[in-house]
């Protein structure tokens, strides 16, 4: 039987949020409520329920509710997915959760410390039944059936050190966090202007992304030669979990992002002939 699980103690986590530029402080706290929820407390603790149908995906994973949003979700959902993390406050001061280095290692790194505990609530996987293919202008997202959980990507740029790069990994907990989890976050500096034009990246710097100009990165080495596509793989896993359940299943994306990423999630909440709850088995990253 898969259980709930939160953290043993809080975690907490500051910095700068990448599209906002303003500082921001998180607090992940255990709960027993069996869910995933935040409190804005600079909204008076105003309590927040995860909900990928209150999602704005154009440039990033972004929750919207009436009296504000809350940005860049992404790394934060793939770290509570693959550990198991299903109960838990999130106390956020901000708008936006802080980038950190860009990746999603130092909060995997930092919960792990902190330890994980089960909560009395039973927690129900999703087995994918049908295919079905998504495309928008030339990308595409694509899901399977599969007996664990795997993921493709591929992306295509015509920047020469990135070029088509591609990964397929049926995940576990050991592979996400030395392989995923450290993959960060990359731009072009020749979109820098245009994108803070548009009060995007305001926070962006050499210290939490992978920056590029014409020819080569100008942030320092890369962590993996293929940083940028494992990076793409971190940002589908985090957007797949607003889906709510773990999942068994082949999600395969070429050319694709947040956009395509949710749409996905939100095909799935509309067909649940596509799906059925799997009562008793999990998927392999949640076995170690």
């Amino acid at each position: 039987m898969l259980q709930k699980q939160t953290t043993q103690r809080p975690v907490s986590f500051s910095g700068t949020g990448i599209h906002s530029g303003e500082q921001a402080s998180l607090i992940i706290k255990p709960s027993s409520e069996g869910r995933v929820f935040f409190r804005r407390m600079d909204l008076g603790g105003l309590e927040v329920q995860v909900d990928a149908r209150k999602i704005d995906a154009l440039n990033c994973s972004c929750l919207v509710f009436e009296s504000g949003r809350i940005q860049t979700l992404e790394h934060l959902l793939a770290v509570l997915y693959v550990l198991g993390l299903d109960s838990v406050e999130l106390e956020l001061q901000g708008e936006e959760i802080p980038i950190l280095d860009g990746s999603a290692a130092p909060l995997a790194e930092s919960i792990l410390q902190a330890g994980l505990r089960p909560v009395p609530r039973r927690a129900k996987a999703v087995r994918i039944l049908q295919s079905h293919t998504i495309e928008e202008k030339g990308a595409s997202l694509s899901f399977f059936p599969d007996p664990d959980f795997r993921v493709s990507y591929a992306i295509d740029f015509s920047h020469p050190l990135i070029g088509r790069q591609e990964m397929s990994v049926s995940l576990t907990r050991k592979l996400f966090l030395e392989e995923i989890a450290p993959a960060r976050t990359f731009g072009f500096l020749k979109d820098a202007a245009e994108l803070r034009k548009r009060g995007l990246a305001l926070g962006g710097s050499l210290d939490n992304a992978v920056v590029l100009d014409e020819k080569k990165v100008i942030s320092g080495s890369l962590r993996f030669q293929d940083e940028f596509v494992r990076h793409k793989v971190l940002d589908l896993i985090g957007d797949l979990a607003l889906f709510g359940h773990p999942l068994f299943g082949h999600f395969r994306a070429e050319r694709a992002g947040h956009r395509l990423h949710h749409q996905a999630v939100l095909f799935l909440l509309d067909h649940p002939d596509f799906w059925a709850y799997e009562e008793e088995a999990s998927p392999r990253f949640l076995q170690e």
